[in-house]
C-alpha cells in the first residue's frame, strides 16, 4: 500500500472514531463507517485462519456485532482497530479449537459405530426389531399414563423432569414409576411368555 493510501485508510479511521459522539452504543453513522473501514481486514484475517468463507463471514458478523454493543463514543479510534482485529483471531481461533474437538468426538463416534455394525450380525437386527416390536405391542396395552412415564423416563428425564412434563408432584414421581415398570413387566411375560 503507498504511503498516501496508507495516510487515507488511517484518516479514514480516525474520522471514524470521532463520529462516535454518544454512548453505547453507537450511533448508526459512526458504526456504519467503523464497519465500511474494517470489515475487508477483519474478514480476511478470518477467512486465513478458517478458510471457510461463509464461516469467516459469519465470525467477522459476530465480531462488528460484539464491537457495536461493546463500544461507545469514550472509544478511541486506536483502541477499536485493534480490538477489532484481535477479537476477530481470537474468535477464529476458537472457531478452529471447536472445530477439531467436533471432529474428534466426530470421529470417535464413527469408530464405535463401525465396531458396533461389525460385529452385529443380520439375525441381531431382526432380533432387536422383533424385541422392540414386542416392547411396543407391550407399551399399547399398559394406561396412557403408565406408558408415558416409562417412555419419558427411559428417554432420561429426570424425576424432577418427570414431574413437570406429566404435571405430577415429584414426591409421586418414584411410586408411580415403579407402578408402571411392575405392569410393564407383568403385561410384556404376558404376552410374550419367558422367552427372553
Amino acid at each position: 500500500m503507498s504511503p498516501d493510501g496508507a495516510e487515507s485508510f488511517q484518516g479514514a479511521f480516525v474520522e471514524a472514531g470521532s463520529l462516535l459522539a454518544a454512548d453505547s452504543p453507537p450511533a448508526p453513522a459512526a458504526y456504519e463507517q467503523i464497519f465500511i473501514a474494517h470489515h475487508g481486514r477483519v474478514l480476511a484475517v478470518l477467512l486465513r485462519l478458517l478458510a471457510d468463507p461463509m464461516r469467516a463471514e459469519e465470525m467477522a458478523n459476530e465480531v462488528f456485532w460484539r464491537a457495536y454493543r461493546r463500544y461507545s463514543a469514550k472509544t478511541e479510534s486506536s483502541t477499536m482497530a485493534g480490538w477489532l482485529y484481535r477479537t476477530a483471531a481470537n474468535l477464529g481461533i476458537s472457531e478452529l479449537r471447536a472445530a477439531a474437538r467436533r471432529r474428534r468426538y466426530e470421529d470417535a463416534a464413527a469408530k464405535t459405530i463401525r465396531a458396533t455394525e461389525a460385529q452385529r450380525t443380520p439375525l441381531d437386527d431382526l432380533l432387536r426389531e422383533e424385541t422392540r416390536a414386542r416392547v411396543r405391542f407391550a407399551l399399547a396395552s399398559l394406561k396412557r399414563w403408565q406408558a408415558r412415564i416409562l417412555i419419558l423416563r427411559a428417554s432420561g428425564l429426570s424425576y424432577a423432569e418427570l414431574a413437570s412434563a406429566l404435571r405430577l408432584r415429584r414426591s409421586s414421581i418414584g411410586t408411580m414409576l415403579a407402578r408402571a415398570e411392575s405392569r410393564f413387566q407383568a403385561q410384556y411375560l404376558l404376552l410374550n411368555g419367558s422367552e427372553e
